[in-house]
């Protein structure tokens, strides 16, 4: 049961990339407001802000279900989140900028 569900999370990751992939308008990642690696994460991921660095930004990590599992306050240029508390999964983060408004998202995958 367990290989089961590994292997529709990585049947959902790799459909979810190739999706957003064919439906973007841009080229490349430079509406991305945020590079993050590694991916797939072992037992931290680092978030470094590309655009935009002179606000404030919360980032906000959801489990595949869409339960928040992490509220992380004031990110710099570069934060790493330690993901040693989480379990082995698919995760999606938002970072929202003061206002609440979400200025990037994405999905990542975390192996232990």
């Amino acid at each position: 049961m367990r290989n089961f569900y590994i292997l529709l999370s990585i049947i959902l990751l790799t459909t979810f990339q190739a999706k957003s992939q064919a439906r973007s308008p841009f080229p490349d990642n430079d509406h991305k407001v945020t590079k993050f690696y590694p991916n797939p994460a072992v037992s931290y991921i680092t978030f470094e802000l590309v655009k935009e660095s002179n606000k404030t930004y919360i980032l906000q990590i959801y489990s595949f279900l869409g339960k928040k599992v992490k509220d992380v306050n004031n990110i710099v240029d570069k934060t790493t989140v330690n993901l040693s508390d989480l379990n082995r999964g698919l995760y999606t983060f938002q970072l929202k900028d003061e206002s609440g408004r979400i200025t990037d998202s994405g999905m990542f995958q975390l192996n232990k």
